[in-house]
């Protein structure tokens, strides 16, 4: 996969769904979802800023690409989850929603703790 086109996509997406709820649903949302909301945009841009940043350690000799690939997906899969479903429980309310961002932030973590392993491995 690449994992750079996929970094930059989301970063678009974030860009695009930042834009969305600032213009798109400024009327529509009270200030809890608007809350929820911002923070799924927050947490979408770093983390697609990371797997950019990730996609690109092989270039630099930090990782391989099976290492990369693996906190690639991770910290894909922790936008999918965290922030895809604090953007769904933002617009229709479905508290159930909740029950996946946990997921999310836990995969944005196993991504965080394989880098800093991989690159600790790496090293010697």
């Amino acid at each position: 996969m690449n994992w750079s086109a996929t970094a930059a996509t989301a970063l678009a997406l974030a860009v695009i769904f930042g834009a969305f709820g600032a213009h798109g649903l400024r009327d529509r949302l009270d200030a809890y979802s608007t809350n929820v909301y911002e923070k799924a945009v927050l947490y979408h841009f770093f983390h697609a800023l990371g797997l950019l940043f990730v996609s690109l350690m092989p270039k630099l000799g930090y990782l391989t690409a099976r290492q990369a690939g693996w906190v690639c997906a991770l910290l894909l899969a922790g936008i999918v989850l965290f922030s895809g479903s604090l953007y769904v429980l933002a617009v229709t309310r479905i508290q159930t929603l909740g029950i996946i961002t946990p997921f999310g932030g836990l995969a944005f973590i196993a991504g965080w703790l394989a880098l800093a392993w991989m690159l600790l491995r790496n090293q010697g």
